[in-house]
């Protein structure tokens, strides 16, 4: 079955996701709009639940409901010992699931507990496709295995550590991590850049900004749609369905998972008739490329390669690190997005097909264009510019 007719029933072990997350990644809340962004990429979530003692994650409570997410209560029992008593209820909701809705063809099961791996292994005895999502370092080894497909967390576009990623923990028996030689730490301290307070993560990643005059003004969903990089939606969309197509990504697909990351959006907010017109309108600035598709009107679209636009975004970033560290030292990580919308205010790393400007960093640095190294003291990374 293809992949845009998927009906997805994602059921989240919360408890498990949300302390590894917390304590292998430092994302406090837990961020639920990359799972979101990975899952309308693969096709239409028709049931989404979320299981926890929710008295302990208040206001993960808030947002998870902002997300459209049911949330399942398991309350701990009192005087016991704590333990994620969401096990069960989820296996049993799960194979209910399956066996009376039909409709459903794939499980996203977000765990990193091995306990699941029965049932992942009965899921797919079924005839259901099974994806697993959890944080690496706190995701067992035999869970992957059990799965069709499987997504750590770390890895989703979108995500913004606040840490070092923690390497996976070692397994009872193995050998120990042989030590490496450390690095020498830079004699001079590295300043930290005057940055912006991070937002509140919105569960899909859109930002709704209130009229200046009426700062407490309730958020609407149609608050600030024409302020949003389209370009940067469909771009980041497309290259999402591209990691993982078969085939060629076709118009009317893009349009329905563009759709299914924010169901608000109509290209008519932005002066277009049509997505087409959308489409060809990006054509022309060479953020896509069209190509006749299998019917008439539905265009294959793909991420063009243009090592041109490429080499212009890793310039305006070395650019940038370079001054910065003349300035004063090398500069960190965050804020540095907004140091490269100084000079070009348009600057947006998923027009070029990154999900999120660390892996537009990380890009740069895979091509010895800057360096980029952690630093325990400032809590970053710091980058710094090749001689």
């Amino acid at each position: 079955m293809a992949h845009e007719d998927e009906r997805i029933a994602l059921l989240l072990d919360y408890e498990n996701l949300a302390i590894g997350a917390r304590d292998g990644l430092g994302v406090v809340p837990f961020d639920f709009g990359p799972v979101a962004d990975a899952l309308a990429e693969r096709g239409r979530v028709v049931v989404r639940r979320a299981y926890a003692d929710w008295s302990a994650f208040d206001e993960d409570r808030r947002l998870m409901a902002r997300a459209q997410v049911e949330l399942i209560e398991i309350p701990q029992r009192i005087g016991g010992s704590r333990k994620n008593a969401a096990d069960i209820k989820l296996a049993v909701d799960a194979i209910e699931l399956a066996y009376e809705r039909e409709f459903v063809t794939t499980f996203a099961i977000a765990t990193g507990d091995s306990d699941f791996t029965p049932l992942m292994h009965k899921l797919r005895e079924l005839d259901k496709r099974v994806i697993g999502i959890g944080v690496q370092s706190s995701t067992s080894a035999l869970l992957p295995p059990a799965c069709d497909e499987f997504l750590f967390y770390d890895r989703l576009p979108g995500l913004e550590p606040t840490r070092e990623p923690v390497p996976p923990r070692r397994r009872r028996g193995s050998r120990p991590p042989v030590p490496s030689t450390p690095t020498t730490p830079a004699t001079t301290p590295v300043p930290a850049l005057p940055a912006e307070p991070a937002p509140e993560p919105t569960p899909f990643d859109l930002t709704f900004r209130a009229a200046p005059d009426a700062p407490d003004a309730e958020e609407t969903a149609t608050s600030g749609a024409e302020e949003r990089d389209v370009a940067g939606l469909v771009v980041s969309t497309l290259a999402g369905l591209s990691r993982q197509a078969d085939g060629p990504v076709l118009a009317s697909r893009l349009k329905r998972a563009v759709l299914r990351k924010d169901p608000t959006f109509d290209e008519a907010d932005h002066g277009f008739r049509g997505f087409g017109e959308l489409l060809r309108h990006l054509e022309g600035q060479g953020a896509v490329a069209l190509a006749p598709g299998s019917a008439q009107g539905d265009p294959e679209v793909t991420v063009p390669d243009d090592p041109d636009a490429d080499q212009d975004a890793f310039a305006l970033l070395v650019d940038v690190v370079r001054d910065l560290t003349a300035a004063g030292g090398p500069p960190q990580l965050s804020g540095l997005k907004d140091q490269l919308r100084k000079r070009v205010p348009e600057f947006s790393e998923k027009r070029y097909g990154f999900g999120s400007f660390l892996s537009f960093a990380k890009a740069a640095r895979a091509r010895d264009l800057v360096g980029m190294s952690w630093q325990d003291e400032t809590g970053d990374y710091v980058l710094s510019p090749r001689p």
